[in-house]
């Protein structure tokens, strides 16, 4: 009997966006409008991108982004959830599958000391430049229509679950615990064994709901949270079955 863990990371894991979090890093805290105004829906991490260069051609250095990422607080009751999982991971397979990047969440999670309680990390790939800067790739290439062109979660969570299966790991429950409106693709890749957990008042409550309304409903059960300690309650029921 093992349940497998899907977490979002901004808005889910941390109450903030990492990647608009950065930005306290550049000069007077801020974007210039040009480089604001250049984001083209569905293509954040070409915009981010170029966020990075901008900071980099600033002088912001790789020790003060890292400072300033690990000031980012965790949503209520994360910290005591993550505790709890970690004490039970012969139970828990626990994945990320994230919109932001690997150099940021790698530093969040290792400040905390959380990165022992997650199996896997699927976000897009980043890395320091030579010269010091930032640079951040696409996590695929898909044919999804619904998602961002750099990541379809489903597609993901589906190929994880394949390659485990190979190895002869099935789960008995999947939770999805996340916010946003890429999260919602994964969701409806759901069973009606498994459960979706939104964070209430965020996107993706609100698109499943919108779903339900037009008799197009999610196959899987829907528990909404506001604090990982509700997430926590739920888990304990589950293991306690």
């Amino acid at each position: 009997m093992k349940f497998l863990l899907v977490f979002d990371f901004d808005h889910t894991i941390i109450d903030e966006n990492s990647d608009t979090w950065i930005v306290k890093c550049a000069p007077e805290r801020k974007l210039p409008n040009g480089l604001r105004n250049s984001y083209q829906p569905g293509h954040w991490t070409e915009y981010m991108g170029r966020v990075f260069v901008y900071l980099g051609d600033n002088g912001v250095k790789e020790d003060e982004m890292k400072r300033t990422m690990t000031t980012i607080p965790f949503t209520a009751g994360m910290i005591d959830l993550l505790g709890f999982i970690g004490e039970n991971k012969e139970l828990f397979d626990c994945i990320i599958v994230s919109d932001s990047n690997s150099v940021f969440i790698d530093w969040i999670l290792k400040a905390a000391d959380f990165h022992k309680v997650f199996d896997e990390v699927f976000t897009n790939p980043a890395a320091f430049s030579s010269t010091g800067y930032l640079t951040v790739q696409h996590f695929h290439a898909h044919h999804c229509a619904k998602c961002p062109k750099n990541l379809c979660k489903r597609k993901v969570l589906k190929e994880f679950l394949d390659k485990q299966l190979e190895r002869g790991v099935s789960y008995t429950q999947i939770v999805y615990i996340g916010d946003g409106g890429n999260d919602l693709c994964p969701v409806m890749f759901l069973k009606k064994n498994d459960i979706a957990m939104p964070r209430q008042g965020y996107t993706l409550e609100k698109k499943i709901s919108q779903l339900s309304q037009s008799l197009n409903p999610v196959q899987c059960s829907v528990l909404v949270w506001s604090s990982a300690i509700d997430i926590m309650s739920y888990l304990k029921l589950l293991i306690k079955q």
